[in-house]
């Protein structure tokens, strides 16, 4: 790839010496938020897996966090906030979930690692020789600036920069700091926190400002700002920083970028790549630690990956649109895995005579021809799936396969704290022409967390039983990974209401059948000013007008291609698109216009 050899010349070029703290725990257990909010939960993951696949960073600069202590935490918010953010009733609050469906433990342990990530990050950067040569350091989780001594809120538990910052001031270091926070939102719990700390400058650029805070911050808002107001006020910002700062602490924010759910600026990710420059820049002198903060939209580990390019490699190469991070790592990872550990080796066995002459027993039963029920869980491991299940609370696991009509059937089943084992996942998948070309087809899809409830905060969807199990775009990676080395043509299904049809457009599947491809594009486009769960709920309860008339939802055929194919008729795609417009009638007070609120006590 021309990137990455143009990376690994940019290295050696500019030597750009970049530490990023990273854990596979960074992934928030919250399979709820990602439809709540649009967070991307795997942003940490992707932008790793972007960084190295791309080679801006080697593998020895990727360092594993470890988790805050108690002690460090409590040098900044009280010991009754500490003990308060452990009950679920809090967490919930803070996290706009319910209580009842939080993994507490492994909550608490996303957030100390992020903590510690940017603690020992920041003691890096300060380590002898980091002061002179600028040396820098990018935590992939982390910027909890709304959390206060005793308050949070936002997505935010912990002020990870103001316990770091009492952690290196424990240890003797008495610099000027300087917090440049480029969220879309203010810092008000990083105010509070440092309010007795006269030697921190902060410096904020927002889209909204909340009123007083608890020290002085200084303060640019500009709602609805693009690049080159925002680049203009940076440039003021920076001009009003105290030069003789020994440390730096960035807050990075993806929340900037026009699209956001839950910011109000209008940033491309062309302009945050020149911020973060700019802004890298300014700091080439002065040891700095970067932090994510938020990011509520598709674009949101762009925004974060081209922080990491531009303080890696100094680039402005664009991450390719078409670039999908899991499916390169599913791809990766299915390479590696030898057919034979999934069920079934190259030569000739004896399995395969009995089954020939009718004999085999079920237990030896392959799926499709390939796959055993101990492959599928070794795969469902090496993918990472049941790692995530785990943290939801699930295990041991339990996988069962048989012949069905038609196709094979497959069931995850875990278990739970109580001992009872749960139907975690079902599948039921056939070889089948479509379009004159064999794919695998998926005939029914279930993906189930029965431990969680439905709630006003995640309300049921059409056809949901429990609530599910947030891992629908990595169900969907694997079995094109399956179709791929089953050597088909592509992965079919047929989507049975509209939240599935989304989810399977950012699988790059598209419906056959040019007109009804047009007629989804145009619901996409119309009700885009409502949230997913509402556009759903909005066509399944008859609320959507097509040109006028009731619309009811068509449950067609969709492909993902996985080799070359005829593509569907663009022209008639655009005709059909633009014939058709969609409207949407009012309930309960819900305008036409509405659009996502921020959750409670405002957004990272």
């Amino acid at each position: 790839m021309f990137h990455a050899v143009a990376n690994r010349l940019r290295r050696f070029w500019y030597g750009l010496a970049l530490e990023v703290w990273y854990d596979p725990a960074y992934r928030l257990p919250l399979p709820g938020l990602e439809v709540a909010t649009g967070f991307e939960p795997r942003r940490a993951d992707f932008v790793a897996w972007y960084l190295r696949g791309s080679h801006a960073i080697k593998q020895s600069n990727l360092r594993t966090p470890r988790r805050a202590t108690y002690a460090e935490m409590s040098r900044v918010h009280t010991h009754e906030f500490l003990d308060a953010i452990s009950r679920p009733q809090d967490l919930g609050r803070i996290f706009s979930v319910e209580p009842g469906q939080l993994p507490v433990d492994e909550l608490i342990r996303s957030i100390r690692l992020a903590v510690g990530g940017t603690i020992d990050a920041t003691k890096s950067v300060l380590a002898p020789g980091g002061a002179r040569m600028g040396r820098r350091a990018l935590n992939l989780l982390g910027g909890f600036h709304h959390a206060g001594p005793a308050s949070a809120g936002g997505f935010c538990a912990i002020n990870d920069m103001a316990v770091a910052i009492a952690a290196v001031r424990d240890e003797g270091f008495r610099g000027r700091i300087a917090i440049l926070d480029l969220d879309a939102h203010p810092p008000d719990g990083t105010a509070a926190c440092l309010r007795d700390d006269a030697l921190c400058w902060i410096g904020s650029i927002s889209g909204a400002g909340w009123g007083a805070y608890e020290r002085q911050v200084d303060e640019i808002v500009i709602p609805g700002a693009g690049d080159e107001e925002y680049l203009a006020a940076l440039e003021q910002l920076l001009s009003r920083m105290p030069k003789d700062c020994e440390l730096a602490f960035v807050v990075a924010g993806g929340d900037v970028l026009a699209g956001d759910a839950l910011g109000k600026l209008k940033l491309t990710l062309d302009g945050v790549r020149r911020r973060d420059l700019r802004v890298a820049d300014a700091l080439i002198r002065t040891p700095s630690v970067w932090v994510p903060a938020g990011g509520y939209g598709p674009n949101a580990w762009r925004s974060l990956a081209g922080t990491g390019l531009a303080l890696s490699v100094a680039s402005r190469v664009v991450i390719p649109a078409r670039y999908d991070p899991l499916g390169a790592r599913f791809a990766s990872v299915s390479r590696k895995l030898a057919r034979e550990e999934l069920g079934h080796g190259d030569d000739l066995s004896m399995d395969d005579v009995l089954q020939d002459l009718g004999m085999r027993s079920p237990g030896t039963a392959l799926v499709l021809g390939l796959y055993s029920a101990a492959g599928i869980e070794a795969a469902l491991e090496h993918y990472g799936l049941l790692r995530e299940l785990s943290r939801l609370g699930y295990g041991p696991f339990r996988v069962e396969i048989q012949a069905h009509s038609p196709g094979d059937r497959i069931q995850l089943f875990g278990g739970d704290v109580d001992g009872k084992e749960h139907l975690l996942v079902e599948v039921v998948l056939e070889r089948r022409e479509v379009d004159g070309s064999s794919v695998l087809y998926v005939h029914w899809l279930t993906m189930r967390h029965p431990r969680a409830q439905f709630s006003t905060l995640r309300p049921r969807l059409p056809g949901q039983e429990v609530p599910g199990l947030g891992l629908a775009r990595e169900v969907s990676e694997l079995l094109a990974r399956m179709a791929v080395r089953l050597d088909l043509d592509g992965l079919a299904f047929r989507p049975s209401g509209y939240h599935t049809a989304v989810n399977g457009r950012v699988q790059e599947l598209r419906f056959t059948n040019a007109a009804r491809q047009g007629r989804f594009e145009a619901l996409m486009r119309d009700l885009s000013r409502f949230t997913l769960l509402e556009a759903t709920q909005a066509i399944a309860s008859g609320r959507v007008r097509m040109n006028g008339a009731p619309y009811v939802w068509e449950a067609d055929e969709m492909v993902r291609w996985l080799k070359k194919h005829p593509v569907t008729d663009g022209a008639a795609v655009q005709a059909e698109r633009e014939r058709v417009q969609c409207t949407v009638v009012p309930v309960d007070g819900l305008s036409a216009n509405h659009s996502p609120a921020a959750p409670p006590g405002g957004a990272r």
